[in-house]
């Protein structure tokens, strides 16, 4: 039975969520596929090969349609949109940050965030700027956020560390979604 490169990463995307992103390699997919390891190197070239393909499935969940008009509303649910689509899978924020893709779902998110910031009057480099701080900061939260859930629910011990010790309820809360709305708004200031 011939396989393809969407049978593939519809595959590793599966293991992902099963087992998160340790478990994902050529060989898992090959076996659960039932097909030779050649089968999965052909639509998947190597392993950063899969995870550039695994990072725009994720990324397409990211849908683009029907986003309002004025800029501002428009870039926030754009990153709010890239966020779910993180969340949508195990370990997905993992899994994206640890490529660099070049591909269409990702393009057409990076092409609508900065068409959005490019609308709000920014010159060309910090709208380009603005966009890697929301990615990458969409990213690290994310990350935080699946890999580490009820981690802040033991007492922290920050020692004499006056300025830590004042903050540290709103350090080790877990409203994470009240500190992406609060980053994102600062962010697009």
């Amino acid at each position: 039975m011939t396989k393809s490169q969407a049978d593939v990463v519809r595959t590793a995307l599966e293991l992902l969520d099963e087992e998160g992103a340790a478990a994902v390699s050529l060989r898992a997919i090959a076996k659960r596929l039932g097909v030779r390891m050649n089968t999965v190197l052909w639509h998947a070239k190597s392993k950063t090969r899969l995870e550039e393909l695994m990072a725009d499935a994720i990324v397409s969940g990211a849908t683009l349609d029907g986003l309002p008009d004025p800029w501002r509303e428009r870039a926030t649910e754009i990153v709010r949109r890239y966020r779910a689509a993180l969340l949508a899978h195990r370990d997905g924020a993992a899994v994206v940050a640890g490529t660099f893709v070049a591909e269409p779902a990702t393009l057409d998110l990076a092409e609508a965030l900065i068409a959005a910031l490019l609308d709000s009057g920014r010159p060309a480099r910090e709208a380009a700027w603005t966009c890697w701080s929301l990615v990458y900061f969409v990213l690290g939260l994310t990350q935080e956020q699946q890999a580490l859930p009820g981690r802040f629910a033991l007492d922290l011990d920050v020692g004499d560390r006056p300025a830590l010790r004042r903050v540290l309820p709103a350090l080790t809360d877990e409203t994470f979604e009240e500190r992406f709305e609060y980053g994102v708004a600062r962010l697009l200031g």
